[in-house]
């Protein structure tokens, strides 16, 4: 198989803690897709979204990338990256445009719009007043308007005097994105676009009823939280806590007077989101090191300090989703994602925290090598190789080139009915 062909797409998913590069055959209309390969490596250059390291980012990068084209014997040469990081922003505006009718025509009519009105209408909503160093990463139409009718999802075709777009922008700091896709290119590797991370995961484990009938996404990653939120098909608010599960783990290190790496391990292996559900007979040896004192700690005493914390994150997304308007109509509740959403019992501890439904969030319509990219932590990626599956019939391009260069521009794509 070669890269060129039409149904490979390649995300590479960047986070604090891992690299993950996964191949994929998208076959949208029959809804069957394949993993063909999977890459993993440790992240130890980038924090909370920015690259604080720029070797050890792309050293991470080629080890996931090669262990990929190894598994699927596949080049690659291109991909789709997500970003994330407390500099990204969501915002929503609107636009308003009156139709223009024909030049030969002097009767009075309503015309029909075309595709020309809606870029006007998308030109004039994204043109709010952002700061020198920030960019827009995405433009997401969630209802058109014509004259008195509303909640139109593809205005084209349809007649009207009047056209109003209301749109949710999510923007970035550019020189974070310019440094990131850099680091890409310096292995080979064209940018096809950057993808919020909390939109990519929501591609790969939402389906369509979820996203009309309000749903948030939280994707829980090492160093922030992303949360999405969704109802009557499109986004109505997205946001970064800079918080994450990396969080838990420095507790329990500082607490416990241990290492990371043996706090990352404790907490995967007996670390409860609610300490009620864990036992306080059950103990295990803590690490030793340098001749030191051999303790022992119960689940329940480590389970305090985790859900603590936890409950902390929630409070703090909490807040995020009640600024999207719309907390009783949540319908489908909260999808937890990402790497930290596999602490145990998180999900019920989040039930009882949010008072919404909660589940845990799974890739959809996926065979191949699903057992190896079954968990949470890797929604992300699969969400990315589904980009351009999603937006290949509805991005515009006649867009403008940013600062940040060809690479980029891919970015700011006009996506038109993104989740129809």
């Amino acid at each position: 198989m070669k890269i060129s062909d039409k149904d490979i797409e390649i995300g590479i998913d960047i986070g604090t803690s891992k690299t993950c590069c996964l191949i994929a055959e998208i076959k949208s209309e029959e809804e069957s897709n394949k993993i063909l390969g999977v890459g993993n490596a440790p992240s130890q250059g980038i924090k909370k979204g920015s690259i604080i390291h720029r070797d050890k980012v792309m050293e991470s990068i080629e080890i996931a990338v090669r262990e990929a084209e190894l598994m699927s014997g596949i080049k690659v040469n291109r991909a789709t990256v997500s970003i994330s990081g407390n500099h990204i922003r969501g915002i929503n505006t609107q636009g308003a445009i009156a139709i223009q009718k024909a030049a030969s025509s002097n009767v009075p009519m309503e015309q029909e719009i075309t595709q020309s009105d809606v870029s006007r209408v998308l030109e004039l909503a994204k043109a709010v007043s952002l700061p020198i160093d920030r960019e827009i990463l995405h433009i997401l139409p969630q209802e058109y308007l014509i004259d008195t009718m509303d909640s139109i999802k593809d205005p084209v075709g349809m007649s009207g005097r009047r056209l109003e777009a209301k749109v949710h922008l999510i923007t970035m700091a550019a020189t974070t994105a310019k440094n990131l896709v850099n680091c890409v290119h310096e292995l080979a590797i064209d940018v096809e676009g950057l993808v919020f991370q909390g939109l990519a995961s929501s591609i790969a484990t939402l389906d369509s009823d979820e996203k009309d009938m309000g749903v948030a996404v939280i994707d829980i990653g090492a160093g922030t939280t992303d949360v999405t939120v969704f109802y009557d098909g499109g986004i109505r608010h997205s946001a970064v806590v800079d918080v994450g599960a990396n969080t838990v783990t420095n507790d329990i290190a500082v607490m416990l007077q241990i290492g990371m790496d043996d706090a990352e391990q404790i907490k995967m292996k007996y670390a409860s989101a609610k300490a009620s559900m864990s036992s306080t007979e059950l103990e295990f040896d803590l690490p030793v090191k340098n001749g030191g004192i051999a303790r022992k700690v119960s689940e329940h005493e480590l389970s305090r300090y985790v859900e603590a914390r936890m409950i902390e994150l929630i409070q703090l997304v909490g807040r995020e989703i009640s600024r999207a308007g719309i907390n009783e109509q949540l319908t489908y509740g909260v999808v937890l994602t990402g790497g930290g959403a596999m602490l145990r019992n998180l999900v019920p501890l989040a039930q009882e925290k949010f008072n919404l439904p909660v589940r845990i969030g799974q890739h959809k319509n996926f065979s191949g090598a699903v057992d190896i990219a079954s968990t949470a932590d890797f929604t992300a990626a699969i969400g990315l190789t589904q980009w351009n599956s999603v937006t290949r019939d509805m991005v515009m391009k006649d867009m403008t080139v940013t600062p940040i260069g060809k690479a980029v521009t891919n970015i700011k794509d006009w996506v038109r009915g993104l989740f129809t």
